[in-house]
Formats: structure tokens, C-alpha cells, sequence
């Protein structure tokens, strides 16, 4: 039986698969850095790049738009409408993806001239046939969502993770053994991905049969949603509703346009600085340097910066079909709820992270990531730093753009995010020939502080969020010490150890930084009364319970 989920556990289930997939993805790039040289790094990081932002074009945000609507849908008890929703979005989604695909492995030469990385283009290719699937796919995660069934989802990105790094890997190290070469290695690995766009789509297929069969026990009307799932077509009067797909596109291209942007800006980002990367630093830096940076950049900073926002892209996916639902039905008290709860979480659990990777990053990279045959420390460290405590900014923007989202101001959340990515363009354009890397990690700043800046004054007009209120202090108190901690614990560490092997250093001392952030943080977090019981009661039974417990030790110490 496929069960609903709340919006804490939909966000675990999210939250745990995203998680599952990003640590993925960071074990294939390890290895990866050992296999390839910098230009086989470069080579496939701008494939993957190149890629995500096609598969986000191919769906053009309907995902959300189909969760968005579906929920409204059965809220409202308009289950007909809900199915012939989803039965249009798979058409789109197949349609799209050959499209897509075609377009993408035709005009891979096009892409290497562009980004001045010729040797790209047999990457670029490899991964052009997993938009194929991954479009159909991403409609049935949104309509699933949207029926608040999250561990379809979940399930199904863990499995095409899995999928992906193993056998890319696997077939990786069998051409780097037959010694074709550092381009032919990046694009098998890259083929990975549609390896596990099949696996995932089978994953998704499941369930769909599994909710078949559970609907069809609760009505005695067709249920066409496993028949859409199976992309066995039927006529408009077998679907139990009369709806055009006309007028169903109509509808989720007016909401799919905003979130084709907002969806896309972090991609999108990425994708320009990575694209551009060697013609904007031209003067920074000289033709190998300025490839290594680049290699660093992708493989490193990008790769570890994306962690953190993951709880803020589950958050996400759960929070829009709850909003929608209720804001559908007037219900202003829950959506004020909701959305404060998430954004309180947001604070609580996406900072540790991100300050981890800003004051250890020096440790982290040298354990996981090769070391420079001269013998000198870990590089790329910087760049990891700068863009990881960005993030921090990055995850507020994504939840208020959520939150806007489910209250139905989609096209607002399209202009502040159009507003952050021009100034994200004129900002890295300006200072990149200046400041390097460094020019474009700032001009990502710019864009999600701008954005998030416009978010909260927008959505305080509607429902007056009360996220931490007189805490705010106490809070970025907690924050300053946990950083200072970590940073003192590292750099004691790395003196402490100064003689032993270097992996080993930089393995202590980036354990080191580790339990003083995370240790620090909670202590603080707790001592200066941060968190409260009402926030704890928001917490899985699992974590609330102990979490309770402690606070009121606290309170009669």
C-alpha cells in the first residue's frame, strides 16, 4: 500500500534521498579526480552541467506545476481532473525529451566552441540520450508529490544515483584500463546517467501499478493514472473527465513558466560560470591555470557547496502541494504555519553544514580529492569556502521561492529571481577579470541575497512569517562561535599533526572541525534558548522526543 506523507516526513524522505544522491555524486567525482586529468574533469563536469539545465528546459518547471495542481485538485475532490492532468504532462514529457535529446547531441560541437573546451563534445553526447526518459520521469515525481506520496520520489533518485555512479564508474575503469584516453573515460562515465534514467524509471513504474491497485480499491471507476504511468493512452471519456489537454497546458504553462526560472537559476548559475569560465578569467588567470581553477571549481566547490541546500530542496518539493492546498481554501493561519516552520528549520539544519565546508575546507578537500605531486596543500580550497558559505543565502532564496510558489505568486517569484540573475551576470562579468573564480562565486551572492531580500518583503505582505523573531541575536551568536570553533579546531589539528602523513593530518583535523561545529552550534543552540519546545514539536517523533528531553535539562540548570 503507497501511503501519504506529512510535510516533516515528505521532507526526511526528500531530504534523505537528496542527500543519498549528492554524496553520490561527490564519491563518483572523487574517483574521478584521480582518473582524469583537469581537462577530463572539465570535459565532464560540462556535460553534467549542460545537461541539468536541458533537463530542467525539457520539463520547463512542471514538476511543480503538476504538484501544485494536483493537490488543488483533490483537495477540491476533482480526482478526474487531477488524472487527466497528469495523462498530458507524460505526453509533454516524451515529446520534449526526444526533442531535447536530439537537439543536445547535434549541437554538442556547437556547446565545445562556445566554452572554448573542444575536447567536451564526445561528453556532451554520452549523456544526451538519458533526456529521453528523465522528462517522464519528472512528470510522475511531480504528480505523486503532489498526491503527497514523496517516497515514489525518493526511492527512485536513490536507485538512479545508484545506478549512475556505479556502472559510469565501472565502465570508467574498464576504458581507462584499455587506455583510450582521458575523453573517452569522461564520456563513459557521463553515460552513466542513462543507465540510471532506466533504473529510475522502472522504480517509478512500480509504484504506479502499486497505486493502481490501491485506488482502484477505494472507487469503482477507472483509475487511468498506472495507464498513464505505462503511457497506454486513452481517449478523454476513459480518464472520467472531460478536460482538454489545451486547456490543461494553458494552465501549467502559465505556472511552469515562473518555475521553469526559479527552478532553474542555481543550474542555470552553474551553467554560466562553468560555460563562460575561461573567456570571463581570461586576464586572471594564464591557459593551464585557468583550466585547473575551472577543474577545481566543478569538481570541488560545486560538488560540496551543493550539499547544504538539500534539505531546502526537499523542504521545497514537500512545502508547495501543503501551501497550495491550503491557500486554495483560504486557510491563511496554515500557510503562515507552514511556511514558518520551514523557514525555522531552514535556519536550524541548512547552516552547520555550510559553515563546515567554509572553515574546514582546506581538510575536507585534502582528504577526499588528490593531492598536488609537488607536494604543496590542497587547491581549490578558496573557491570551496567562498561558494559553500553562500549557500546559506542560496537556501533561503529556494525556500521563499517554495513558499511563493504554493500561495500561487509564481510570476513573482520569476521577477525577483530575473532580478538576481541579471545582477549575477553584470556582477561576474565586471569583477571575474579581476578577482578570477572569486568574481563569479560574489556575483552569486549578490543574486541570492537581491532575490531572497525581495521574497521576504513580498510573502511579509501576505502572512507575517515568525521565524525566530527576539532569537535573531542569540542565533547569530551561535553561528559566530560554531565557525570559530571549527576554525580554531582545524588549524590546531593541522599544526598538532604537522609531521604525520598528509592524508591522515587532514583527516584529524577535518574530524576536528567537524564535532566543534556540529557540538558547538547545538550547544549554543540550546544554551542561549534558541530553539524552543515549539519548535522541537515540529521535529520526527524520533528526534523529538530526545531533543525535548534536553531542553528541559536545560531549562532547570
Amino acid at each position: 500500500m503507497v501511503k501519504k506523507d506529512t510535510l516533516i516526513k515528505g521532507t526526511i524522505i526528500l531530504a534523505a534521498a537528496a542527500l543519498t544522491a549528492r554524496f553520490l555524486g561527490l564519491f563518483q567525482k572523487i574517483p574521478l579526480a584521480y582518473m582524469l586529468d583537469h581537462k577530463g574533469m572539465v570535459a565532464f563536469n560540462a556535460a553534467n552541467s549542460i545537461y541539468l539545465v536541458l533537463l530542467l528546459v525539457a520539463t520547463a518547471g512542471f514538476p511543480s506545476a503538476i504538484s501544485k495542481m494536483v493537490s488543488e485538485r483533490y483537495a477540491l475532490g476533482k480526482e478526474g481532473e487531477a488524472r487527466r492532468i497528469y495523462h498530458a504532462a507524460l505526453v509533454f514529457g516524451a515529446v520534449s525529451g526526444l526533442i531535447l535529446a536530439v537537439a543536445l547531441f547535434a549541437l554538442a560541437p556547437v556547446f565545445a566552441v562556445v566554452s572554448k573546451e573542444e575536447y567536451t563534445m564526445l561528453s556532451v553526447r554520452a549523456i544526451a540520450p538519458a533526456l529521453l526518459v528523465f522528462p517522464v520521469i519528472a512528470m510522475m515525481r511531480g504528480y505523486f508529490q503532489g498526491r503527497q506520496f514523496m517516497t515514489a520520489g525518493g526511492t527512485s533518485q536513490i536507485v538512479e544515483q545508484l545506478l549512475r555512479v556505479g556502472l559510469g564508474i565501472g565502465l570508467g575503469l574498464i576504458v581507462l584500463a584499455l587506455d583510450w584516453g582521458d575523453n573517452w573515460v569522461a564520456a563513459t562515465v557521463t553515460f552513466g546517467s542513462v543507465f540510471g534514467a532506466i533504473g529510475a524509471f522502472a522504480v517509478m513504474l512500480r509504484f504506479a501499478r502499486k497505486l493502481k491497485v490501491q485506488d482502484a480499491s477505494t472507487t469503482p471507476r477507472f483509475n487511468g493514472e498506472a495507464a498513464a504511468a505505462l503511457m497506454r493512452f486513452r481517449s478523454v471519456s476513459s480518464v472520467s473527465s472531460d478536460l482538454r489537454f489545451r486547456s490543461i497546458y494553458a494552465e501549467i504553462f502559465k505556472m511552469s513558466l515562473p518555475a521553469l526560472v526559479t527552478s532553474t537559476a542555481i543550474n542555470l548559475i552553474f551553467a554560466f560560470d562553468q560555460t563562460l569560465f575561461l573567456r570571463l578569467t581570461g586576464e586572471f588567470y594564464s591557459a593551464e591555470a585557468g583550466i585547473e581553477a575551472l577543474a577545481d571549481f566543478g569538481a570541488k566547490a560545486i560538488s560540496l557547496a551543493g550539499i547544504p541546500p538539500i534539505l531546502a530542496i526537499a523542504l521545497g518539493s514537500s512545502l508547495i502541494p501543503v501551501i497550495a492546498a491550503a491557500y486554495k481554501l483560504k486557510n491563511m493561519g496554515e500557510v503562515q504555519r507552514q511556511a514558518s516552520v520551514v523557514m525555522r528549520v531552514v535556519c536550524f539544519t541548512g547552516v552547520p553544514l555550510a559553515l563546515l565546508f567554509t572553515v574546514a575546507a582546506y581538510s575536507i578537500i585534502g582528504v577526499l580529492f588528490p593531492l598536488p605531486e609537488d607536494g604543496s596543500g590542497p587547491t581549490g580550497s578558496g573557491a570551496v569556502a567562498a561558494l559553500a558559505a553562500g549557500t546559506i543565502l542560496q537556501i533561503t532564496m529556494m525556500t521563499t521561492n517554495s513558499i511563493l510558489y504554493g500561495m500561487g505568486k509564481q510570476r513573482i517569484s520569476m521577477r525577483h529571481t530575473l532580478i538576481g540573475l541579471v545582477l549575477k551576470v553584470v556582477v561576474s562579468v565586471a569583477l571575474a577579470p579581476f578577482l578570477g573564480v572569486y568574481g563569479l562565486i560574489i556575483g552569486s551572492t549578490v543574486c541570492f541575497v537581491v532575490t531572497t531580500m525581495m521574497n521576504l518583503r513580498f510573502i511579509n505582505g501576505i502572512v507575517k512569517l515568525k521565524v525566530l523573531g527576539k532569537r535573531w541575536m542569540p542565533y547569530l551568536v551561535s553561528i559566530a562561535v560554531a565557525a570559530l570553533g571549527g576554525w580554531g579546531a582545524e588549524t590546531g589539528m593541522l599544526s598538532l599533526t604537522d609531521s604525520w602523513i598528509p592524508k591522515l593530518s587532514y583527516f584529524f583535523a577535518a574530524a576536528a572541525a567537524s564535532i566543534a561545529v556540529v557540538a558547538l552550534y547545538g550547544a549554543m543552540l540550546v544554551l542561549l534558548k534558541v530553539v524552543t519546545a515549539e519548535d522541537a514539536a515540529s521535529l520526527p517523533a524520533r528526534l523529538r522526543k530526545p531533543f525535548l528531553k534536553v531542553l528541559r535539562i536545560v531549562s532547570r540548570a
